[in-house]
């Protein structure tokens, strides 16, 4: 079962992501934002691309038995991306995560964790943090 404790816990990359110009139009596409500076020769990934990636990293949380997390009792509260730098075709980059904090209270647990994405250079892109509300089973 989670608890503060668990707060710091840091897990492995994830694979090696490729941004790409196809990547980014069709992320684009779907937003339905026009703008140029996602399209061309050498664009840019709109700013909330980055949670496509650190999605992949929430993965580990869901999966960490140790946690006792049940992925139909959770809610997305909140999600804020600091960028670095913005997200550009040809980018290859991994998503690591990390639990900030863990609060309980009654039945909810309050579990605050940020997803740093980085370049296999080690630079630093930007920072996905989430708030996610995860509801314990009823004894």
């Amino acid at each position: 079962m989670i608890s503060e404790s668990h707060a710091g816990r840091s897990y492995p990359p994830t694979e090696p992501y490729e941004v790409t110009r196809a990547k980014i139009a069709e992320f684009a596409a779907a937003l339905g934002d026009g703008n140029p500076a996602y399209r061309g020769d050498e664009p840019i990934a709109p700013p909330t691309f980055a949670a496509v990636i650190a999605g992949q990293a929430w993965q580990a949380l869901w999966q960490d038995a140790d946690l006792g997390l049940a992925l139909e009792r959770i809610v997305h509260g909140d999600q804020r991306i600091s960028h670095a730098r913005p997200l550009r075709a040809g980018d290859t980059v991994t998503a690591t995560l990390t639990i900030d904090k863990v609060r309980v209270r009654g039945s909810v647990d309050m579990i605050n964790s940020s997803v740093t994405l980085a370049t296999s250079t080690g630079e630093v892109v930007c920072t996905a943090s989430s708030t996610f509300l995860h509801t314990r089973e009823q004894a």
